[in-house]
């Protein structure tokens, strides 16, 4: 597949880019991405959800009245959870959720959601660009060239570009990754996906390993 060349200014150039039909052109595998988004949002919780259990209520230990002859129900000790300020059932423990997942599956599961956007036409490439300092009224005037402000965007960069991330962490609806860190969840997630040139042999590279 071959895709338009666009320059900072928004114009089409002459120069085409090419995207490797093993990366941006397979069958997709569903599964494959459930798995991965999956694994990502399990990663992104914290687990350190944690109520007292019974043994960690501080509470006398004493058994309340004795077991049988008081015509009343049978009780332990105070820090019982049938009573107010006693421990919780069952309660939560901190955890780690996450979980083992194949690094054939990742690939599939990334390789899919490409292929998925590239179907879709929300793939656009960019020429090389950077900046000698942080400017946000460039980027977005760039965004605004290219008619993508406002939409929900994925920019790819070929690698860490401090300048054009200090230029564009703060718009919204705009999340900027570098090449070899793209994942399911963001290409899934965003409506458009803006490639800097450079970006997809990286992409390419990382993916065909």
């Amino acid at each position: 597949m071959e895709l338009p060349i666009y320059n900072t200014e928004g114009k089409e150039t002459k120069v085409k880019a090419t995207l490797s039909a093993d990366v941006f052109g397979i069958e997709p595998n569903d599964h494959a991405i459930y798995l991965d988004v999956k694994q990502y949002l399990a990663n992104q919780r914290q687990g350190t959800h944690k109520s007292k259990e019974r043994n960690e209520i501080s509470g006398s230990t004493r058994k309340l009245h004795k077991q049988k002859g008081t015509g009343g129900s049978r009780k332990g000790d105070i820090n019982s959870p049938s009573f107010r300020g006693g421990a919780r059932v069952f309660g939560p423990r901190v955890r780690d959720y996450g979980f083992k997942l194949n690094k054939k599956v990742k690939v599939l599961a990334r390789k899919s959601a490409l292929t998925y956007k590239a179907q879709a036409n929300s793939i656009m490439v960019v020429e090389d660009f950077n900046y000698e300092t942080p400017k946000t009224k460039a980027f977005v005037g760039l965004l605004n060239n290219l008619k993508l402000s406002g939409q929900k965007l994925l920019v790819v960069l070929p690698e860490n570009s401090q300048n054009i991330v200090l230029s564009g962490r703060n718009l919204q609806k705009l999340k900027l990754v570098m090449a070899g860190d793209l994942n399911t969840y963001d290409v899934m997630n965003a409506g458009k996906i803006l490639m800097v040139n450079s970006s997809i042999a990286k992409i390419e590279e990382t993916l065909n390993k």
